[in-house]
């Protein structure tokens, strides 16, 4: 039997003690721990026999403890109080959102959080970090728990869990249409410079687009601008650099106020898909779910998304 094996017995043996002591009788534990008196007693045997020492004082009435059970007592209860203590812990993880949540998201996605988390406010225990970033992060390096992730999800081991999708638009400064020209159709895009993110797959942003009497458009663009941020590509897109395709509601103030004006508005863009994606399969926290909840609710609500950037 190797040592493990042996502390392992050990300690079961030391609990068992414990009970017996905390219920007066064998008979008592036996009934609390859902075994018999014969086994427990086996179990005290065995463990007396490994300390060389006898603990108990046994009669037909009642037990007593030894000089030796006195002082062996209070270490086996302690470690008793330990594990229990331990599982509560655990059943409180499971159970009750608690301790720190960290959560990975592009940037633009900070106000979708700040209002799709708000019933974690409820939960006193529970801390939120927020990693934002627009290039994703490594979810084990960085532990995080829960990331919200936009476009196609690559194969990889992750865990996705589709939340929806946020309307798209092609968007153009007035500046620079007037010097290139209008798109009168999606095939004439690729005569126009293109901002964009870095393609996770091959060079080329391909655009999916349905016009106004349901035909169907690919369009492959290669990219004059590439940026990390969308915060970028649309400042880059205001000053006339180019066709930017941005999130719907990210643009709205811009072209509200003129910075920015609609191209092909005629043609819509396939929803840029938004998942929730986690490290492993393994069961949940209660952090993790509740955030998920909330997550998953806010988008039934909320079809077509928040103020987030793809």
């Amino acid at each position: 039997m190797s040592e493990a094996m042996i502390w392992t017995d050990q300690l079961k043996r030391m609990a068992v003690f414990a009970e017996i002591v905390d219920s007066g009788s064998i008979s008592a534990a036996a009934r609390r721990l859902g075994s018999t008196p014969s086994a427990l007693s086996q179990q005290l045997r065995l463990l007396e026999q490994a300390l060389g020492l006898v603990l108990l004082h046994r009669s037909t009435r009642r037990l007593s403890l030894t000089e030796a059970g006195e002082r062996y007592y209070p270490a086996c209860a302690a470690m008793v109080a330990q594990a229990r203590s331990a599982g509560m812990a655990l059943e409180r993880l499971r159970d009750e959102p608690e301790g720190e949540l960290r959560l990975a998201a592009p940037i633009g996605f900070g106000e979708l959080l700040a209002v799709a988390l708000e019933p974690l406010r409820q939960h006193p225990r529970l801390r939120l970090h927020l990693l934002l970033d627009d290039t994703p992060i490594d979810l084990l390096q960085s532990r995080v728990d829960l990331a919200l992730r936009a476009g196609q999800m690559p194969d990889s081991t992750l865990v996705a869990r589709s939340l929806g999708g946020l309307p798209r638009q092609l968007c153009a400064a007035p500046r620079y249409l007037a010097e290139r020209g209008w798109p009168q159709h999606p095939r004439d895009l690729a005569q126009h410079d293109w901002l964009g993110l870095p393609p996770r797959q091959g060079s080329a942003e391909v655009l999916e687009m349905t016009g106004p009497e349901g035909e169907s458009e690919t369009v492959r663009l290669q990219a004059r601008v590439l940026a990390s941020q969308v915060v970028a590509l649309q400042a880059m897109a205001e000053a006339g650099w180019g066709i930017h395709v941005a999130v719907a509601k990210d643009t709205r103030q811009s072209i509200e106020q003129g910075r920015l004006v609609p191209v092909l508005p005629g043609w819509r863009l396939s929803p840029v898909p938004v998942y929730a994606v986690t490290p492993t399969r393994d069961e949940l926290p209660a952090k993790v779910r509740h955030a998920l909840a909330a997550l998953q609710a806010h988008f039934q609500a909320h079809p077509g998304g928040s103020r987030a950037r793809d």
